[in-house]
Parts: C-alpha cells; structure tokens; sequence
C-alpha cells in the first residue's frame, strides 16, 4: 500500500484507528444477531415442529424489512448522527434477539424474525462513521474494512451458535444460546456509546437542511429519484407475493392484496416527502457550488444491486448447488464448500477499497463488475464433470470480485455529499436487497445455468452504466449552520 493508504489497524493510539475498530465490531454484532437463527434452524424447526414452508417463511421474513429499515436509518443517521443511532439499534437488536429466543409459538417467531429484519440496517450507520474520520485518500480501503469485517458476523454465526447450543445442552440450548448474544451486544451498545464520536475533535458534523428524502438540485434528477424507488417497493411487493397462498401461505390473498394497495400509499407518501425536502430547492434554484448529480447516487444503486444483491442470492443457494451437481457431497460438506464464498468478504472488500483509493474510482468499479461478469459466466459452466477442487477455486474467484465490487460502491459513497451519506448509504443498501430478492425470484423459474448466466448479463448492463459514474474530483461544498461553506476533499 502507499504512504497515502497504508492504516496502522493496530495503532489504537490513533482515533480513527479505534473509531474504525469499534464500528466494525458494531456492525459485526448486528449481522451475527441478523444471521443467528440459520445455524439454529435445526433445533428451531425440532422445538416447533416446523414444516418446510414455515421455515421458507421465516427465511423470507428475515431480509422483509431490511429494504425500508435502511432507509428510514439512512434518514436517521444523517439528521441525529451515527453514534446515537447505532447506539439504539444494538440496544433494539438485544431486545430482539432476547425476544425471539423466549418465542413460544411459530407466529411469535415469524413476528420477531420480521422485526430483527431491522437490525440489517446497522451497515448503514458505519458507513457515515467512517467516512467522517478518514480522509479521502483513505476512505475506500476504511470503509472496506469495516463492510468486510463486520459482514463476516454472518459466517461467525454459523461457526459458533449451533456448538454454543449444544454446549448449553436439552431442548432449550438455542434459547440460552441466543439469550447470551443478545446480553452480550447490549453491553456493548454501552461501550460503543460511551467510546465513539460522531466526527474528530473539531469537525463539523453536517445535517441535511430537511429529513425525508435525498436533497437533489434540479428537475430531472428530481424525476429521476423518485423512478429509482420503485424497485423498493417492487421487491416488497414480490416478498408479500411469496409469503401468500401462492408461496408459503404464510397469509391469504386477501391480506396480500391489503399490502400491496399499502406499499402504494406508501409510494404515494414517500413523493409528497421528497417533494417538501426538494421544494425550495427546485422552485428557487441551488447554488452551482452545492450541486451534485443524482446519476452518481443511482450508478452506485444498481452496482450494489448486482454485487451484495448476487451475494445475498448465490449464498442462499450455493451449498444445494454443490450438493445437486457432485455426487457423494453430504449436506455438511456441500456447507463448508459453499461457505467459501462468504469468507472472501474478509479480504475481498478491504481490498477492493484499497484499490479504489490507489488506482481510481470509476476504473476500479468497472474492474471488479467486469470480472464478477465473467466469474458468473464461469460459475455456469460448473456441471459433475468439474474436479470439485476446480469448482471451489472458480467460486472464490467469483466471489472475490463480487465483494470486491461491494467494497469499490462503498469507497464513492462518502464522496458524493457529506451531510447525506447516511442516505446514501441508505439507498444503495437497499438496493443490494433488492437485488438478492430479484435474484432468488428469478432462481424460482430457471435452473441454476441459466440462474447464474442471468446474473453475468445483468452486469454486464450495469458495467456500460458504471462507465457513466463521474470520478471524484477537486472538492464537495457543504455549508454551515452559520451560513459559511466549507469544501471537503474528495480526491
């Protein structure tokens, strides 16, 4: 690394250093919880007696709020910072988790899990953290530590909770298993409060002027802004449609019905917010120095759709892949084969903000988009033929430039405007989920071929549109409560 991206990561001495340590960790804690009932799904399903469509259900439930929850957080973090906020989603998460654990019926257990659906969100709030205490130069390698580190509690979680369980031993080890993790992340909800900042001493924490929506300064982005929500409330709309009669039958069609007619109201009430926060800036005109273009936000939407979008669908199903394609595979081994993919997460995305940093923004994202293409091409070619070492190697390079990718989106993000990152972030997390919900849909009609050709062709799309991305240059303007404008850095 050069002078200019090398982190000292065991220099706690250094604020940002410890900032970047604690927030990881935070974000860690919110997917182990997020992820903690998958490994646990066994003695869930033995304790229930749950049937195969309920355990659909529960899966789907999981990731159902996490569309909306990444927003309204984005909302939150910008307007109240990051440490209070990511401060309340631990404490919520403990509850949460304690909650589900002492759940004493499956419709206790699909309610908890759809709430804990919240606790996804807590990547957003590191995000702004981050990119408030590292400067530019630094920012993508920082920001892919903390995404790459922190998504690693998913995989923590298989690796620790089923043994935890055991330990605690009778029909109740799940239960004890999961009250310790939610004791746990509660203290250290107190820890990260009483050890984080919003910003280093002496920096200004900037607000958005109106909460509810992304400020954008003219017409067509305006227009196009509200275009760019309604694959949200699409994929919302596809997650009521698989938990009714036609899916896992969770609900009738009546109540399915019910909520796609409040996914349009809601639409409806999302316009007039986005409306009042832009209002003044659409009828009175925004100074050229505040300006900034909304295709920089939707460009990083759609790359984030097919890089943590493919993640979320190719990690769902990859140990069955393993499992249907090479014969002699137990479902234990298929797992650990499988598992390979999610592990990449530790030095893919620190890397691909590494890269970012050192050889540029726009070059870097077409990279790893281009070579997620080809490794999905790849990963389609995978059939009973293939030496199971040969496919393994193939599913590592896949997903190294797919998480990659993700920590490439994620190193732009703080270096759009500053006083909206939170949303940003927001936006372009959501986006990631839609992408695993309009993924794992399409896998429901195809086989895994063509699931994964599908894939490598929507990159392919998405790479023409990433050469569109503007590189970030000279400086951002934000202004002070006193009126006065500061220019940050953004080379």
């Amino acid at each position: 690394m050069s002078k200019h991206t090398q982190l000292h990561l065991l220099n706690f001495a250094d604020p940002k250093i410890r900032t970047l340590h604690i927030t990881w960790f935070a974000f860690f804690l919110t997917f182990f919880v997020w992820f903690s009932h998958a490994p646990l799904m066994v003695f869930i399903k033995e304790a229930f007696a749950l049937s195969s469509a309920q355990i659909k259900a529960l899966l789907i439930l999981n990731v159902a709020l996490t569309i909306p929850a990444r927003i309204i957080i984005g909302i939150l973090v910008d307007k109240f910072g990051p440490r209070i906020v990511y401060c309340s989603l631990l404490v919520s998460a403990s509850i949460l988790c304690i909650t589900f654990a002492t759940a004493n019926s499956f419709e206790q257990l699909a309610f908890f899990r759809f709430l804990l659906g919240f606790v996804g969100a807590g990547f957003v709030i590191g995000i702004r953290l981050v990119g408030e205490w590292f400067p530019a130069k630094q920012v993508g390698i920082a920001e892919g530590i903390y995404g790459g580190w922190g998504n690693f509690g998913s995989a923590a979680a298989a690796m620790t909770l089923p043994t935890l369980a055991l330990m605690f031993g009778g029909d109740n080890g799940w239960r004890y298993a999961l009250g310790l993790i939610g004791i746990l992340i509660g203290i250290y909800a107190i820890i990260f409060y009483t050890l984080a900042r919003n910003t280093p001493k002496g920096s200004t924490y900037f607000k958005p002027k109106k909460s509810g929506g992304l400020e954008v300064t003219s017409w067509k982005d305006f227009y196009f802004y509200l275009a760019m929500n309604i694959p949200m409330y699409i994929a919302l709309a596809v997650l009521a449609w698989k938990l009714s009669p036609a899916g896992v039958n969770l609900f009738s069609a009546n109540m399915m019905y019910l909520m796609w007619g409040s996914l349009v109201i809601l639409f409806l009430v999302q316009v007039n917010s986005i409306w009042r926060v832009n209002k003044s800036n659409l009828t009175k005109g925004v100074p050229d120095l505040e300006r900034y273009e909304f295709k920089q936000v939707a460009i990083l939407n759609i790359a984030y759709f097919v890089t943590f979008g493919s993640e979320l669908a190719v990690v769902s199903m990859l140990p069955l892949f393993f499992l249907e394609t090479f014969e002699g595979l137990d479902p234990v081994k298929a797992g650990l084969l499988a598992s390979g993919f999610a592990f990449m997460n530790l030095v893919a995305r620190p890397t691909g903000g590494w890269f970012s940093d050192k050889f540029g923004r726009r070059k870097s994202l077409m990279i790893f988009i281009g070579g997620l293409t080809l490794g999905y091409l790849l990963l389609s070619q995978v059939s009973g033929t293939w030496f199971i070492a040969f496919a393994v190697i193939a599913t590592m390079a896949c997903s190294f430039f797919v998480q990659a990718g993700e920590g490439a989106v994620f190193a732009i993000v703080p270096l759009v405007k500053r006083r909206m990152t939170g949303q940003i972030a927001g936006m372009t997390g959501a986006y990631g989920n839609v992408g695993g919900v309009t993924y794992l849909t399409i896998l429901s009609f195809v086989d895994y071929s063509t699931f994964f050709i599908l894939i490598a062709a929507s990159a392919a799309v998405i790479f023409f549109a990433v050469m569109f991305l503007n590189e970030p240059k000279g400086h951002m303007a934000e202004v002070n409560e006193d009126g006065t404008v500061e220019l940050i850095d953004v080379n």
